[in-house]
């Protein structure tokens, strides 16, 4: 019996469990509030941390920046050749309307021609002679028809290609048209990132961003051996290999303190590669309008070999150029921000260098 009530006795509680356990409760549900609140605001950041955040998306600007350029360039051509289409589709219609009038024209011949055979023409005839010259130009004229027609069905199945081919140009010109709206998107979300995380910079952080050499920005100072940045004084490009890489580096010279705006090429803006463009444009020598068409223009050079007017890359993906002007130093547009300057080469990842010409 003693074990019977013993087991239906209620354990006896502390009188603190029931306060102890309530408090706990209440301090983890404030510790998760207070969690799931800093879970939605901007995590802080170190004016370092905003400057490399910085660049990092810059460099993604230049990379869609480089894409937008190249889809920017095949439209153009496709819209070249989409006029050069029309052009030819109207001339051929053009031809294709003479030779159906022509056609018209033999046709009401031979209608007022009708009517009889030819042998009871000749017999009829009060002047055989000429009946039989007008039945050789009758066999002309239906040399002529024959012709006509010919031509009329040429120019009806070319048309027909020209129109299918055109119709073919102008869906690759609408797909490259909303290619480049991505890009262009794609350009001016990483730019208007960009300058929102700046904005918490103080005017002198800003400045010393500015100034400072694209992509090291969380570096304590400039690479060891780096010339100084700034202006330099314009002259001519010693060790050039011939007098057209002179000229382009003395370009890129006169081109020092523009600004950098994505998609230029001068002469009072300029993108990377619409620079070094514009430089070996002033040359004579046409190059390509993107990073990674410029790398395979020319021959590759190595690092140690390298001479004034050479194409400089950088980046995994080649989505930065510069000019070369000697002395470990290239003239490069950088980014939005930091104009056409003179910097060392070994400010960012090297990937490899063209020689033009």
């Amino acid at each position: 019996m003693t074990a019977l009530v013993a087991a239906h006795r209620k354990p006896k509680q502390h009188p603190l469990n029931g306060r102890v356990a309530l408090t706990l409760a209440l301090a983890g549900a404030a510790t998760a509030t207070v969690f799931q609140g800093s879970g939605h605001a901007e995590p802080h950041r170190s004016p370092a941390q905003v400057k490399a955040e910085a660049d990092r998306l810059y460099r993604e600007a230049e990379e869609a920046t480089e894409k937008y350029n190249g889809v920017k360039e095949e439209a153009k051509r496709t819209e070249e050749e989409l006029d050069s289409l029309r052009d030819e589709a109207a001339r051929r219609t053009a031809r294709l309307n003479a030779a159906r009038d022509a056609l018209g024209s033999v046709a009401s011949a031979q209608y007022r021609g009708g009517g009889l055979g030819p042998a009871a023409r000749l017999a009829l005839s009060s002047d055989p002679d000429a009946y039989l010259r007008g039945a050789a130009l009758a066999d002309r004229v239906g040399d002529r028809h024959a012709t006509a027609v010919g031509a009329a069905r040429s120019e009806v199945t070319e048309l027909a290609r020209l129109r299918a081919e055109a119709a073919g140009r102008l869906r690759d010109l609408t797909a490259r048209q909303a290619e480049l709206s991505r890009h262009k998107a794609a350009v001016q979300d990483r730019l208007a990132a960009a300058e929102k995380l700046l904005a918490r910079l103080t005017a002198a952080e800003r400045a010393a961003y500015d100034g400072a050499p694209s992509g090291t920005a969380a570096r304590s100072a400039t690479p060891q051996g780096a010339a100084p940045r700034g202006p330099a004084p314009r002259r001519a490009a010693v060790g050039a290999p011939n007098p057209r890489a002179a000229q382009a580096v003395a370009y890129a010279y006169g081109a020092l303190g523009k600004p950098y705006v994505w998609g230029a090429t001068g002469p009072s803006a300029f993108d990377c590669s619409g620079l070094t463009q514009a430089a070996w444009r002033s040359a004579g020598v046409s190059l390509p309008r993107t990073t990674y068409s410029q790398i395979d223009t020319g021959r590759r050079v190595s690092r140690s070999a390298l001479a004034p007017g050479d194409l400089v890359f950088f980046y995994s993906g080649v989505s930065h150029v510069g000019l070369y002007i000697g002395d470990g130093r290239m003239i490069h547009a950088p980014r939005p921000g930091a104009p056409v300057r003179v910097a060392p080469i070994d400010e960012m990842p090297w990937a490899g260098a063209t020689r033009v010409a």
